[in-house]
């Protein structure tokens, strides 16, 4: 759009030319020598009245334009024009919204926003030794030759460091330094640091969330900004302040999450990893009333408030992102549907020598001949040949439905960034071979979080429900996949894992009754199995009164053993036990509490 002075340039321009025009040496009349006759001549002389009526009318024109540009201006572009000069004297400056806080269940802190200040520097004022720039670079945790570098410029505002904690700021300030400038700015605090990590996630620079519970509730976290209208002088200073409208602060969380449980799993799967020299572990710990996660583990694990640890490989939390085989783990499923359906009962006996099967082509093998067996100890020595003999049984399309019902082959909705679905093929695709590998755990795969949220279905009444990080006041409901007294079935036949002559022997948890089951699985690499495991656990517990759902897996585990009752298990009773004394859950175990083992243990 033409500016005011634009315009009026034009028109002066215009006039100057005109005149120019009629007056040159050329049109104009020539001025005679300087003589009386010549002066009398001269002034006799008469301007052509067509000339003067075309300048006239020029002149005119140009008042008439100038006169509609004015009219134009001040009735219909009125805002503009305020709005122009406004710009210069006038700013409305944003007022950011505190992040709200993360809680545990308990109101333990576990994400908090703290002031920091943002440190720049106005190079041409800078003048520091060597000795100043290298402690700078230390308290900043900058390189020396990227402070260099940065300082090089010349005449120019650079930023030497963002979100700087105060009593760093406070020794920077020590140095004494010329030409530094210390910004407001705020830093998000992980209290927690790498124990509840996986859960709380990070921010970025920009205080917006990236990972975890900060992703996942990024809008409900940061709240709404707030705006202030100032008038500033020519020198940019404010003098007035035109109106404000104050930020809504985001809004606080408070998770499910229990930090005493969580720092017990912690312990106990880091400690298993390290001592099984394996890759990664994870652990899940569920309440299976409310459906609250009250632990949520996965090792390696980094630092949120320190980004060099910030690795792929550490950040993802391999409860939700991770998926594998199950294994055994899987074959309670198909045997409660079976004992659902009517097809067997626990003490039906069900052949497994030679301790193989053929299943079309394929061969189907136990680790050992067992002979015959009741369906309680083919849970318990986790017989791959009675599993698969009973397994078959079922309608294809009805065990489908049994495990889609379970939550596999669905991404689980607990409020988490990241959460897959596994694979569960359709029941169509399944052939005899198909039906027989997945309901001992191949053929299929799931993520941890799946694996705990469908064990709920044993430890509750036959009814499965959803897993949640957010604190609830009120038990959860559930959908019915199995009768009440099958789930109870289930339960007493898994107890039998722990015992004697069951996968899990070695497990003890002291004065409570568990129930669980196994699982040992080879990892599938380049599309080919290999000889590198997955050692898993999943169990409930009181196995009498079932209050927690804790699953356990550790990834190729190379030392002391690799099998799911020698590795993943004493990490679930050294869990279980902890936890369910720091929840005051009573024991049940009728040998501790008829002899008053436990509470004499406990005096002592």
């Amino acid at each position: 759009m033409m500016t005011n002075h634009s315009f009026y340039a034009r028109v002066f321009a215009f006039i100057k030319r005109r005149f120019h025009e009629f007056w040159s040496e050329d049109t104009a009349p020539r001025m005679p020598k300087r003589s009386k006759e010549r002066d009398k001549e001269w002034r006799a002389l008469e301007i052509s009245q067509k000339r003067s009526h075309m300048v006239l009318g020029a002149l005119v024109g140009i008042f008439v334009v100038c006169f509609l540009r004015a009219g134009y201006l001040q009735c219909f572009n009125t805002d503009f024009l305020q709005k122009q000069g406004e710009v210069r004297y006038a700013k409305t400056l944003e007022i950011a919204a505190g992040r709200g806080q993360i809680f545990d269940r308990n109101g333990v802190v576990l994400a908090a926003s703290l002031p920091a200040r943002s440190i720049w520097a106005t190079t041409n004022l800078v003048t520091a030794t060597p000795q100043q720039i290298s402690e700078l670079s230390d308290l900043l945790g900058v390189s020396e030759r990227t402070l260099q570098k940065r300082l090089a410029r010349k005449d120019a505002f650079v930023n030497l460091a963002r979100q700087v904690d105060m009593d760093v700021v406070r020794q920077v300030q020590a140095l004494h330094l010329e030409g530094l400038t210390y910004t407001p700015d705020v830093k998000r605090h992980y209290p927690g640091g790498e124990v509840s990590a996986h859960i709380v996630g990070f921010n970025n620079r920009e205080d917006r969330g990236q990972e975890g519970i900060e992703l996942a509730n990024d809008k409900t976290l940061t709240g709404q900004k707030g705006a202030r209208r100032v008038i500033r002088d020519r020198l940019g200073h404010i003098i007035e302040e035109m109106w404000t409208q104050e930020p809504v602060p985001g809004q606080d969380l408070h998770l499910s999450i229990d930090s005493r449980i969580q720092y017990i799993a912690y312990s106990a799967v880091r400690n298993a990893v390290e001592k099984h020299q394996a890759k990664a572990g994870a652990v899940v710990v569920a309440d299976s009333i409310t459906g609250e996660i009250l632990a949520l583990v996965s090792w390696p694990g980094f630092d949120p408030n320190d980004r060099s640890t910030f690795v792929f490989d550490k950040i993802r939390n391999r409860v939700v992102t991770d998926t594998f085989e199950p294994g055994s783990i899987m074959k309670p499923f198909a045997i409660a549907k079976a004992l659902d359906m009517g097809i067997v009962r626990p003490d039906s006996l069900i052949q497994t020598a030679p301790g193989r099967i053929m299943v079309a082509d394929r061969r189907i093998s136990d680790t050992h001949n067992y002979g015959l067996l009741t369906v309680s100890q083919v849970i318990a020595k986790s017989s791959n040949v009675g599993t698969v003999k009973i397994a078959l049984q079922i309608p294809s399309q009805t065990l489908w439905e049994t495990y889609s019902r379970l939550g596999f082959g669905q991404a689980p909705q607990v409020g988490f960034p990241g959460a897959v679905a596994g694979r569960l093929r359709p029941a169509k695709s399944w052939g005899p071979v198909e039906q027989a590998t997945i309901s001992y755990g191949y053929g299929l795969s799931a993520s941890l979080m799946q694996i705990a949220q469908a064990y709920t279905v044993f430890a509750r009444n036959g009814d499965v429900i959803p897993l949640t990080l957010t604190k609830q006041d009120h038990p959860a409901v559930g959908e019915q996949v199995y009768r009440p007294e099958v789930a109870r079935q289930m339960r007493a036949m898994m107890m039998t894992t722990v015992h004697r002559g069951g996968t899990a022997s070695r497990l003890k948890v002291t004065g409570y009754t568990v129930a669980g089951k196994t699982g040992t699985v080879y990892k599938v690499k380049n599309g080919e199995y290999v000889k590198d495991y997955v050692a898993s656990f999943v169990g409930v517990a009181p196995a009498t009164q079932p209050r927690l759902v804790v699953a356990v897996m550790i990834d190729e585990p190379k030392d002391s053993g690799h099998a799911g009752g020698v590795v993943a298990a004493p990490v679930f009773g050294e869990v279980v036990e902890a936890a369910l004394r720091t929840l005051l859950v009573n024991p049940d175990d009728p040998m501790m509490v008829a002899g008053g083992g436990l509470l004499a243990k406990t005096a002592h």
